[in-house]
């Protein structure tokens, strides 16, 4: 029975003549998102929302999103075929993680149509650029155990606390925030989701200088902001059931089917160069046991590609949720491919002097920052433990917080 949409292959040639007078080559800004200075990351801001923009324009911008939020209302196949041709190509980078996903993902599935109508459309059109306020600074990897307070007083809420690692809060415009709103439930219970303009009075951003020199994580501080109910979402203390779902979005990354990421691109802390050359440039190229390494590098990133497709067949035409497998891969190849690439360069990977930098310096750096992929958008530790209690059926570990109301769980260490 026909569905009435164009079918993917003439999409396919539609979206292929289309990128192809419309798009330039991939930037190197749109492998590492990493600028020298803050100028250049605010033009690369710019031209992101302007090649958002233009994509809106050209007809391809939120292929799976519906036809009533300015979207095309098409399949994830369609979506996979556009980037699969966007490849090679200059794409808005900065929109991919974590505007359209896990935020606009979350804002489709949670929000009133009201909601929807105000963000959706602006956010294809490049109009807003989102981040997600999850993290605190004393919460590690438990996201339930937030402390971040919204208080009702009549329409509004009055919003306090702290969130941390947020990445592009400093020039994003909105944030969608988990808060505790009721303490005397067990901490699962008192959450509640909502919508923050980052530009509203009460709002602090300071950012976070990291070990490579960039500093686009950021922390913020909100002091009495005040939020219309209006701009909350779901239920009052509902909010770890969309929170386990947003979870679910960030997982998925740029491997979900509303994200426009071309095909087959890795991204890294710098640009460093493939393993072979590598190899090359340290002499090693015809040692048996550095080929080995080459092609385990090869290797992961094929079944990294294999294993996000399968993950996105299942989640599309089975509805089953197993992102915390990929996430867990991917985590764990991404600190295997570095560290490969860092036995390739041998010593000119830990020092190098000034005429070398360019070249040799990404894949030191690289290997200093590999842990940010285990836990950088969900540590690789609690997808384990996802994967052991959702996806295996394993008894959940022993807690002490289990019905428990909040403000009597521990916060802290104990004091003698």
């Amino acid at each position: 029975m026909s569905t009435g949409m164009e079918p993917v292959e003439e999409f396919r040639l539609r979206a292929r003549e289309w990128i192809k007078a419309n798009l330039g080559p991939l930037q190197p800004w749109d492998r590492t998102q990493h600028c020298k200075d803050d100028e250049e990351e605010l033009v690369a801001v710019a031209r992101d929302r302007a090649l958002q923009r233009k994509i809106f324009d050209g007809g391809f911008a939120g292929i799976c999103m519906p036809k009533e939020y300015g979207g095309l209302g098409l399949s994830p196949e369609h979506n996979r075929a556009f980037n699969e041709e966007l490849a090679g190509h200059e794409y808005p980078s900065r929109f991919a993680v974590p505007t359209f996903n896990p935020c606009a993902s979350t804002i489709l599935e949670f929000c009133t149509a009201e909601q929807k109508a105000a963000h959706l459309p602006a956010i294809l059109k490049g109009d807003e650029v989102w981040v997600q306020l999850l993290s605190e600074p004393g919460g590690g990897s438990d996201v339930a155990g937030i402390t971040t307070a919204a208080v009702r007083e009549g329409d509004h809420w009055i919003l306090n606390g702290s969130k941390v690692w947020t990445s592009r809060a400093w020039w994003a415009d909105w944030g969608i925030i988990l808060a505790r709103t009721n303490w005397d439930v067990p901490k699962h219970q008192g959450m509640t989701v909502f919508l923050v303009p980052l530009r509203a009075e009460g709002v602090e951003i300071q950012r976070i200088v990291r070990l490579n020199g960039e500093s686009e994580a950021c922390q913020e501080f909100f002091t009495d902001v005040r939020i219309p109910d209006s701009d909350r979402v779901g239920d009052v203390d509902g909010g770890w059931t969309i929170g386990t779902r947003w979870m679910f979005h960030e997982r998925m990354g740029h491997n979900s089917p509303y994200v426009t990421y071309p095909s087959g691109l890795s991204q890294s802390a710098g640009h460093e160069d493939s393993p072979v050359a590598i190899a090359r440039k340290s002499g090693k190229i015809d040692d048996p046991s550095a080929r080995e390494l080459i092609g385990e590098h090869r290797e992961l990133g094929v079944v990294t590609r294999a294993l996000q497709g399968r993950i996105a067949d299942a989640a599309t035409k089975a509805n089953k949720d197993m992102s915390a497998i990929d996430r867990l891969f991917r985590g764990v190849a991404s600190v295997r491919r570095s560290t490969i690439a860092f036995e390739l360069a041998g010593s000119n990977a830990s020092v190098w002097d000034e005429e070398e930098e360019a070249a040799t310096d990404a894949v030191g750096m690289n290997f200093l920052m590999r842990q940010i992929s285990c836990i950088g958008g969900g540590t690789t530790e609690i997808s384990r433990n996802v994967v052991a209690e959702r996806i295996l059926g394993m008894p959940r570990e022993a807690s002490g917080d289990k019905g428990v109301p909040f403000r009597e769980v521990p916060k802290g260490p104990k004091r003698a």
